[in-house]
């Protein structure tokens, strides 16, 4: 453990610059109607352009907002900026409302989900048939879980402090080393926070197809595992048996991280090739590799640039290096009216700093099973008493294994809250120390809770859930300062949308296979 490093950072003239992290939250919610089923309504214009708002947009599809915060630099800042952001799209729903939670409302037949519509330009067509892509490979259903990713990245003040400990390193090479100390640390560590936060135990059964799926029946229209923690990170959710044999990143390195995700958007896969590529309609998918680009890749964590419009985001990220991470393995918290509290960021703060200044040794093949095993036995069997994970080759209980994780993190939440002048990470370790102990608390074990001991079914709860978080966006006044900003950025938002050309699909054509042959060069 580098406790040297903390402490000689927590010394520095600086230590406050230098223990103030960005952070960006990402929230995606399906628009229901008060039945419960998905919302057919049209992407509500009151948010302006989806391919051009950088607040409010659409993710797979048109009945799937995306939330988005801009950067802030506390947990209390950027939680107060998307509660704003959920008033506003509160505000322009009218009679719908925003499913709690990642695991889907009743969903329509698989074909009768809409893909997100972005319009007839160039961009908009690539954004769309990409989605198309995904449906056919995966299916529509599956693209509807939401979740809550997370950005993070330290400042640049905390880069020049650390930097001193390799003074001959070229500092972009260093900070892109150092983050994939911290990203592999992290997916090592990965079953924690998805024992801590995990919260989708249970689901609707419309959205299962298969007849062996393995889950148990709480109600006639309720599917579940008992001791689950997050059904949406396991098989019904997002994973890729494909990506999974084919794709072998374990996160060692900059260059093998770009050169499998290049590989993997530039070699075709025999399954994808019988989708077809297109027909009379158009372009079915992007191409009919293993991925149509490096969005696709299913993964708890990625390394991120940020490239300007139009740039190939892996030529960016070779020649610029890791800007930040994004953190993509948190459900949506059906007890939070946001989906996520300030006291889950501060421990995700927490977390991912301890994961950055520990040793971090590079991961080989039996290391990175383990990783996979251990996550997979956290999904289903997290809450079990005497779960056992593998520890160095060892079987350790996960309750005994997560107080020790603790006990190294005190130190790194005395160190940074005395640095801050504040309270805030040994509060969230405090806390969520009581979930480790009382696996009845942890999100998942209360989702379940309601079900059994109110005799609601998953439909009934999240109704209930959407309900109470409308009305507390209700009861919130927003400002007319406020108000005048949304409705200043959704106007730009259509402005901005009305310079991309529309195009015909043979030009469209012409665009995909040049997006495609960029990853080639």
């Amino acid at each position: 453990m580098r406790n040297d490093s903390l402490l000689r950072l927590a010394d520095s003239n600086d230590a406050e610059a230098i223990f103030t992290f960005n952070r960006g939250i990402e929230r995606e919610a399906l628009r229901i109607q008060p039945s419960g089923l998905l919302a057919n309504s049209q992407h509500p214009s009151e948010f302006g352009s989806k391919l051009a708002h950088p607040l409010v947009t659409t993710d797979f599809s048109e009945s799937q907002l995306e939330i988005i915060t801009p950067v802030h630099t506390s947990s209390e800042e950027i939680l107060a900026e998307l509660q704003k952001l959920h008033q506003h799209v509160y505000h322009g729903l009218s009679s719908e409302l925003l499913w709690p939670g990642s695991m889907p409302c009743i969903l329509p037949a698989d074909q009768d989900i809409p893909l997100a519509n972005y319009g007839d330009s160039n961009l908009g067509r690539l954004k769309t048939t990409y989605r198309n892509g995904l449906g056919l490979r995966y299916g529509r259903s599956m693209q509807t879980i939401c979740a809550i990713h997370y950005n993070f990245s330290p400042r640049q003040a905390f880069w020049s402090a650390l930097k001193k400990t390799s003074p001959k390193e070229p500092a972009q090479a260093f900070r892109s080393r150092r983050y994939f100390d911290l990203m592999r640390n992290f997916r090592r560590l990965s079953w924690l926070p998805l024992y801590l936060f995990g919260s989708s135990p249970a689901l609707h059964k419309s959205f299962i197809q298969q007849p062996d799926h393995g889950l148990k029946l709480l109600d006639p229209e309720t599917l579940y595992l008992p001791y689950a923690t997050s059904l949406r990170s396991g098989r019904f959710g997002y994973q890729s048996s494909t990506q999974a044999d084919l794709l072998k990143i374990c996160f060692n390195s900059l260059d093998n991280y770009i050169d499998t995700l290049r590989m993997g958007i530039t070699t075709p896969h025999q399954n994808y090739h019988k989708l077809g590529f297109e027909s009379e309609s158009g372009l079915h998918q992007l191409n009919q590799n293993i991925l149509q680009s490096e969005a696709e890749f299913y993964t708890s964590v990625r390394a991120k640039g940020a490239p300007q419009p139009g740039e190939n985001f892996l030529a960016h990220l070779e020649s610029k290096g890791v800007s930040y991470i994004e953190i993509r393995l948190l459900d949506v918290n059906p007890f939070e009216p946001t989906g996520v509290s300030t006291s889950q960021v501060n421990f995700l703060d927490l977390l991912l700093m301890f994961c950055l200044l520990c040793d971090s040794p590079e991961h080989d093949d039996a290391l990175c099973e383990a990783v996979t095993t251990n996550f997979m036995k956290t999904v289903y069997e997290g809450r079990k008493p005497g779960l056992k994970l593998d520890r160095d080759g060892s079987q350790v209980i996960l309750v005994d294994w997560a107080k020790q994780i603790f006990a190294e993190m005190r130190p790194f939440a005395e160190v940074i809250d005395r640095v801050t002048n504040s309270n805030q990470y040994c509060q969230s370790l405090d806390l969520h120390w009581e979930l480790i102990t009382q696996s009845q608390l942890t999100p998942s074990g209360r989702v379940l809770d309601h079900l059994t001991n109110n005799a609601e079914s998953f439909k009934d709860f999240s109704l209930k859930q959407a309900e109470n978080h409308k009305n507390y966006f209700s009861e919130l006044p927003m400002t007319v300062v406020d108000l005048a900003k949304f409705q200043r950025i959704s106007a730009q938002s259509v402005a901005m949308a009305a310079k991309h050309t529309p195009s015909t699909p043979a030009a469209f054509r012409d665009y995909a296979l040049n997006f495609q042959t960029a990853y080639l060069s």
